[in-house]
């Protein structure tokens, strides 16, 4: 079988690039190693900025995607317990984001897609590109019964994630990659808690820690950590004692936990984000902390990039955009981890305790202010929240 693009995964960057190419009329195949099941249910936070809702749009897939989603409004920061407010919608001049969880728009995306006539092939093991180098790239897999399968095609997208195996096949000494490993970590808890009226971060000498909805009677929390300690030790009663001290709620009331989780916080880019005819995209390239809440952004973009790239090239046959691709997406990339390490730095630095952090500590609780008190610094803050365009 011969496909225009085959696409190795089915998560946001993979979807949001099948209905893109759907939508203009390009042929592709979405494999998929884990069952519909899985995919669908992976929980995960989100937020689409206002210019990756944009995207949506373009393709006429926002109502079908992205309606019903609630709008950002207010963005609670508590400092030693003190409460002060961000209006990010109105400081970048009414461009809200909305406040997305993985799943919902994974679900949306495959039912656009399907109901399109899409060609999603989940249960796909041993995904292999092959030939990626020349004018005949082809992709091998493995059924749920077993039967080997081969498509040829004009393009691979790696949609794949950190793990996968699209940046694996990629030859030794063409990619040149970036880590860095923040020093800290986040614990993360599920639990039917009633939501907070506005999504909420407080700093504390005690740590960081976070609340955000999901749904009315439920919230995610989170609580900073240091590496080493595996906080999903922790008791209930202790993992609350600290919510409540961070948070500065004393009122704050216990909730049955049905989620643990510890996020890292590390970030990666592998450069360039192609190798011939095979293209990196979202997390297959680049990893960001959750600070800024562009990680599904990005992936996201890339999938606009790399789709309107394949439009033209397919149709019109002028490959100066898959050409472009890679530094079309990296400008972004490194913006989106400058900012998110930034902020990272500002709300965690803020609750550092430790005596050799104190000027560290003053300089960040400082930049904090500075959000509030400066119409300026708080609009930059609310732009790049915002999301900029390519």
């Amino acid at each position: 079988m011969h496909v225009p693009v085959v696409i190795i995964g089915a998560g946001p960057a993979g979807l949001a690039l099948a209905n893109f190419l759907q939508k203009s009329g390009i042929g592709c195949v979405v494999l998929e190693a884990r069952d519909r099941r899985h995919v669908e249910e992976r929980q995960r936070a989100g937020v689409i900025d206002h210019y990756a809702g944009r995207l949506f749009e373009e393709f006429g897939l926002a109502e079908q995607v992205i309606g019903g989603a609630p709008v950002e409004t207010l963005l609670e920061i508590r400092v030693e317990g003190v409460p002060r407010f961000l209006d990010g919608p109105l400081l970048s001049g009414g461009r809200p984001s909305r406040l997305v969880p993985q799943q919902f728009l994974v679900r949306r995306l495959i039912t656009a897609f399907e109901e399109g006539g899409g060609d999603l092939r989940f249960g796909a093991a041993d995904v292999h590109p092959h030939d990626f180098a020349g004018d005949r790239p082809r992709v091998t897999y493995r059924d749920p019964d077993g039967v080997t399968h081969e498509l040829t095609c004009d393009h691979i997208a790696g949609c794949d994630g950190f793990h996968g195996v699209s940046r694996r096949s990629v030859p030794d000494g063409e990619l040149t990659t970036f880590t860095f490993d923040h020093g800290i970590g986040w614990y993360t808890v599920l639990a039917d808690a009633p939501a907070p009226r506005y999504p909420l971060m407080a700093v504390s000498r005690h740590g960081f820690a976070a609340q955000f909805a999901r749904g009315p009677h439920a919230s995610r929390f989170y609580l900073q950590h240091q590496p080493g300690d595996d906080p999903r030790n922790w008791p209930d009663a202790y993992t609350w004692e600290q919510l409540r001290l961070r948070l500065g709620d004393d009122n704050l009331p216990e909730a049955a936990i049905s989620g643990r989780e510890v996020v890292e916080m590390r970030s990666f880019v592998a450069e360039p984000m192609r190798s011939g005819r095979l293209y990196l995209v979202g997390d297959a390239a680049h990893i960001i902390t959750p600070m800024g809440a562009k990680g599904m952004n990005l992936a996201l973009v890339d999938a606009y990039a790399l789709a309107t790239a394949l439009v033209t090239a397919v149709r019109d046959g002028d490959d100066v955009g898959l050409r472009n691709y890679s530094d079309t997406c990296l400008r972004r990339t490194w913006d989106y981890q400058e900012f998110s390490r930034w902020f990272t730095e500002m709300v965690h630095d803020s609750g550092d305790p430790a005596p050799d952090a104190a000027f560290r500590r003053r300089l960040a609780l400082a930049r904090l202010d500075r959000l509030f008190t400066s119409p300026a610094a708080g609009a930059a803050f609310a732009d790049m929240m915002a999301g900029t365009a390519l």
